[in-house]
């Protein structure tokens, strides 16, 4: 905290301590019979100022440069890479990207680093993006946060889009909070919609809040870009159309944007059961109901024989049942399969953020006026340890190649 946006006049102060009693971080003390704030508990929010009588405390606040917001213009979007392949995540933004840039009247572009991705960057503009702009560096092989950080950083400096957006993925995440410091924006995570203020130009950003309670509408008036992640599964991408032309832009950048207090040494992946809940069509999640960890295998069991992706509720997560990897919902991954099976979870609205855009939703829960049923298609009210094992039965029988 600068010593200049907050000070005490000793010859107003008359040591009354009224400014004490109001400090909620009891930053002020009194030394000699005048206040003394302690700048790095104090926060600025004015309650010594407002409680002293004798105007003997002034704040000042820092002077804000607005940027002259009408310079900035495209939508641009984080491209991902998964296992060396395009992350879903981007598609699904570039389609999204398509829409908010239409309304503005502007392109949408797509920022690619890595190491041999020329040949993958067709496939953006067949799936949306007017352009690309490329960084293809040996240094940008492997992902660290600090590095693309740097890189975007100074590209953004250099073309200055009007909105950025990114995937709320574990890379997403890393990387734009790191990007909105460095070039003192601001940054809504975790987005599920994403709209346009027209008149304003203005991007709207809605997330939950609240614990998942209620829906907000962000928006950033005075920086530029306007910066979102989202989350993976809640836009639809564009069908590849292999006859859209797009613009290529080679950027040649030196050594300097590298930072060599980081170093790849390995990457080591956590396992996925079976088939990753990003790609799976049929998705079997346990949560409280399970009673304890081993009992997952029930979960795992109907899984297998469902081709399936295995999820979970929080509390299971959080119980050590389960790695986080697999959590669905607000805190964890959004999802939008075929079919989401729901063995065991009450259906907290927490959950129900990250998994009401299935297609259909099947529930089975012991407690009939678990929230879960009024969001099911279908719902099963019965001990999910008599329930489970049956349909297994069933399945088995109908996969026999005697049935």
């Amino acid at each position: 905290m600068s010593e200049k946006l907050i000070k005490v006049i000793k010859k107003k102060c008359i040591g009354c301590g009224l400014c004490v009693k109001a400090c909620p971080f009891s930053a002020i003390s009194l030394v000699n019979k005048i206040a003394v704030i302690d700048l790095e508990k104090c926060n600025l929010c004015g309650a010594c100022k407002d409680a002293c009588k004798f105007e003997a405390i002034v704040i000042s606040k820092p002077k804000i440069v607005k940027l002259e917001t009408e310079e900035y213009k495209d939508v641009w979007v984080f491209i991902e890479q998964e296992n060396q392949n395009i992350a879903g995540v981007s598609f699904e933004l570039l389609g999204k990207a398509k829409d908010l840039a239409k309304q503005l009247d502007c392109k949408v572009i797509g920022v690619f680093l890595g190491y041999n991705i020329k040949d993958k960057v067709n496939t953006l503009i067949y799936k949306g993006a007017d352009k690309v702009i490329v960084v293809d560096k040996p240094e940008l092989k492997n992902f660290i946060a600090e590095n693309y950080a740097n890189v975007i950083s100074h590209l953004i400096r250099k073309y200055k889009p009007e909105i950025f957006i990114a995937g709320a993925t574990t890379m997403g995440r890393s990387l734009i909070s790191r990007i909105a410091v460095n070039i003192r924006t601001g940054l809504t995570a975790d987005c599920t919609g994403l709209d346009i203020d027209k008149e304003k130009r203005l991007l709207i950003q809605t997330r939950p809040a609240f614990g998942g309670n209620i829906m907000a509408q962000i928006i950033t008036t005075d920086y530029r870009p306007q910066m979102a992640t989202v989350r993976h599964k809640v836009m639809k991408e564009l069908v590849l159309d292999e006859s859209r032309k797009g613009e290529i832009i080679i950027e040649e950048l030196d050594g300097q944007f590298i930072d060599k207090r980081v170093k790849f040494i390995e990457f080591f992946k956590e396992e996925v059961y079976n088939v990753n809940l990003a790609d799976a069509d049929i998705i079997v999640s346990g949560g409280r109901g399970l009673g304890e960890g081993k009992n997952f295998e029930l979960i795992r069991e109907l899984a297998s024989v469902l081709n399936a992706g295995v999820g979970a509720s929080r509390a299971a997560v959080d119980s050590g049942w389960i790695p986080y990897s697999h959590q669905v919902g607000q805190t964890g991954r959004t999802v939008a399969p075929k079919i989401y099976i729901a063995c065991g979870i009450s259906g907290q609205i927490q959950h129900l953020v990250g998994m009401q855009s299935s297609k259909i939703i099947v529930a089975i829960n012991k407690d009939p006026q678990a929230p879960i049923f009024k969001v099911a298609n279908f719902g099963i009210v019965g001990d999910l340890f008599k329930v489970i094992p049956a349909i297994i039965k069933e399945l088995k029988k109908l996969n026999s190649p005697t049935s």
